[in-house]
């Protein structure tokens, strides 16, 4: 690594340390020269000239801070000396022109799915099975034990202990030595290559905590998310319990699903408890519902699809000081070769775009999206303030010790995986992706309520950058998680996809990390490659309820 320092745009005036610097390092950048007056540490940033208490602090080309003590050029910028600070935004937007990338490459390729009859094309192809309210979640824990295992498909355990095998020896009069030497222990991967429906890539149970209680509006806004799962492009069909008298109905959904689809060909299958004889006979028909259910899905085969039919979800957690110079640009670079190709990447965390408003308004292609998105994130703002928060309260603490000490720091990174092609589309959380290009959705920055809302919102595959790690997955949709740099990449290796460090040390650039990230990507959406996520049985699944979460 040879690059010590580095301005990330002309007009920044605190500049970051890609390798950690000692004091009295002579440092020469942007025509100035100066020493360092204090030890700076990787990821970090130093001042680049004097600032006196109230000035601006800039970075990625924007406002990120302003200072609150007097910091000399040389010395480190941190929490004690600058606080939060970003810029205005209005409503109106000026006129965008976007150039699009060079996408000779890509333009033949094609990626292996599951074609849907409305036209979408999923990378993987599941059976769900939903509880309307969380009183329902142990049917599913029963549906589940029932299922999982004997199908082939994924469990909790490294391995299964076949006794089976050990009574029919028995039974049959063997000795006991013939019985020492049954071989009873399958591994996860053999049972895999077992599975019964081998068309069928899993069976996801999406337990959660809502659907009764609350404010109404919650379970509403969970009967859309839930629909949203239903129709993702991923799903085959679902098995639905419901226990009755929960907020969340059985028509709720129903008409949600009929809101995203209206001619909705797949099977799912309500079970009503309350309607029930027993509950044995409701896990009895659940049971057999599913299973022929899944012997329709695992009709469906892989076919080739163009690209335009990928729709990305662009996701960050764990940043750290190098999330936004390498992944989360690569990212977008990636994200904007796909756009090139007619696909659909989706860019959320809304309170991580506190700062750079102003520049994602003025790429919405129509004034509708930019007043949308403008009256969006003035109404999340406000909704934070009121609790005694705000999105100043966003970085976590493993983000400022890892050097992103501000939201408007943090946010002007996080933006960089949006790449830089208009904004055709700004949904609030559930609505649909529906256009091809650039779309915004409205979610939280928590890492697992965000990738739930993308993938609720139609996404077949997500990227996932993270400075610090993560081993976050999806139940539906694949999760490449990206390194942001090497050292994480080589120590947490097991749980990793792909590497951004090289864009550090110098060995890719953002552009060849941006292909290269698209290449990952159509692999795993072809099958040809599982991502960590998956292989792990990460299935995380945290429905956004409406109050605030940063």
């Amino acid at each position: 690594m040879s690059v010590q320092y580095a301005q990330i745009d002309p007009r920044d005036n605190i500049i970051v340390a890609i390798q950690a610097l000692a004091k009295d390092t002579f440092v020469e950048v942007a025509g100035k020269s100066l020493m360092l007056k204090e030890d700076i540490k990787q990821k970090h940033k130093f001042a680049l000239n004097d600032f006196a208490v109230g000035d601006e602090i800039i970075m990625y080309g924007v406002l990120i801070g302003k200072a609150v003590k007097e910091i000399p050029a040389g010395c480190a910028i941190t929490i004690d000396n600058v606080k939060h600070a970003s810029s205005e935004f209005k409503e109106t937007s000026e006129k965008f022109t976007w150039k699009a990338p060079d996408v000779s490459k890509f333009k033949d390729r094609t990626f292996n799915g599951y074609h849907r009859k409305d036209g979408k094309v999923g990378t993987g192809n599941y059976w769900l099975v939903i509880p309307l309210t969380f009183c329902e979640n142990r049917n599913v824990d029963v549906l589940e034990g029932a299922l999982s295992e004997k199908l082939g498909y994924e469990t909790k355990k490294d391995f299964a202990v076949d006794t089976d095998a050990l009574i029919q020896q028995y039974k049959s009069g063997a000795s006991a030595d013939d019985i020492f030497n049954t071989p009873i222990i399958t591994t996860k991967e053999e049972m895999s290559k077992n599975r019964v429906f081998p068309n069928v890539d899993g069976i996801k149970f999406l337990k959660h905590d809502g659907g009764c209680g609350g404010i109404r509006q919650d379970s509403e806004t969970l009967c859309r998310l839930l629909a949203g799962y239903i129709t993702n492009p991923n799903v085959a069909g679902a098995t639905v319990f419901s226990l009755g008298c929960q907020n969340a109905q059985i028509e709720m959904l129903q008409n949600a699903i009929k809101a995203i689809d209206p001619n909705c060909e797949k099977t799912v299958h309500y079970l009503e408890q309350q309607q029930s004889e027993s509950e044995r006979a409701l896990i009895e028909e659940a049971v057999k519902h599913t299973f022929i259910g899944l012997t329709e899905a695992n009709k469906v085969t892989r076919q080739p699809a163009p690209l335009s039919k990928l729709v990305l979800g662009l996701e960050c957690g764990g940043s750290d000081g190098f999330s936004g110079i390498s992944a989360n640009p690569g990212l977008g670079y990636a994200s904007d070769l796909l756009v090139a190709l007619g696909g659909s990447p989706v860019l959320s965390e809304f309170p991580e775009l506190n700062g750079v408003e102003q520049e994602i308004i003025n790429r919405c292609v129509t004034e509708h999206d930019a007043k949308k998105f403008y009256d969006l994130m003035r109404a999340y703002s406000a909704a934070a303030v009121a609790v005694g928060s705000g999105f100043e309260n966003n970085p976590s603490p493993g983000n400022i010790k890892d050097g992103l000490i501000t939201d408007a720091m943090k946010s002007a990174g996080a933006a960089k995986k949006g790449g830089t092609s208009p904004v055709v589309a700004v949904l609030d959380y559930t609505e649909q992706v529906t256009k091809p290009g650039l779309n915004l959705l409205c979610t939280p920055g928590n890492d697992v309520e965000s990738t739930t809302g993308l993938v609720g919102s139609g996404c077949n595959v997500v990227v996932f950058t993270t400075g610090l790690g993560t081993p976050t997955g999806n139940p539906v949709a694949p999760v490449l998680k990206m390194s942001s740099n090497t050292n994480l990449y080589e120590r947490m290796n097991d749980i990793i996809d792909i590497n951004a460090g090289t864009v550090i040390t110098g060995e890719d650039t953002i552009e060849s990390m941006g292909e290269k990230i698209l290449d990952h990507v159509i692999k795993v959406a072809s099958g040809e490659v599982a991502s960590k996520a998956v292989l792990h049985g990460n299935n995380d699944f945290i429905p956004w309820k409406r109050g605030v979460s940063l």
